[in-house]
């Protein structure tokens, strides 16, 4: 599995993909230039128990620490997720 990063505008989404086929998505907006929004997180079909969306998590974890963002994650499942590992993702947590 490989997580692909788009950027277009303000939105960006980063996308799990295994070969052609698309895993899953976490869709966020550009809400400063320092702060983006996770707004939603998305498994596709057949992608149940392979860990897609903390696989996506960790990518938009990665990007903000290598450009220097915080995240706030106002979809459900990233919320829950930052909740969780509050000290691991405090540096991003806005």
């Amino acid at each position: 599995m490989s997580i692909t990063h788009r950027l277009i505008g303000n939105k960006g989404i980063f996308l799990a993909m295994d070969g052609d086929q698309t895993l899953g998505e976490m869709v966020y907006s550009v809400a400063d230039p320092d702060k983006i929004i996770i707004e939603h997180t998305e498994g596709f079909p057949g992608s149940e128990g392979k860990g897609v969306g903390l696989k996506l998590l960790d990518a938009a974890i990665a990007h903000a620490r290598e450009k220097k963002l915080k995240i706030f994650p106002l979809c459900p499942f990233a919320n829950k997720m930052m909740d969780r590992r509050k000290d691991e993702y405090a540096d991003v947590r806005a």
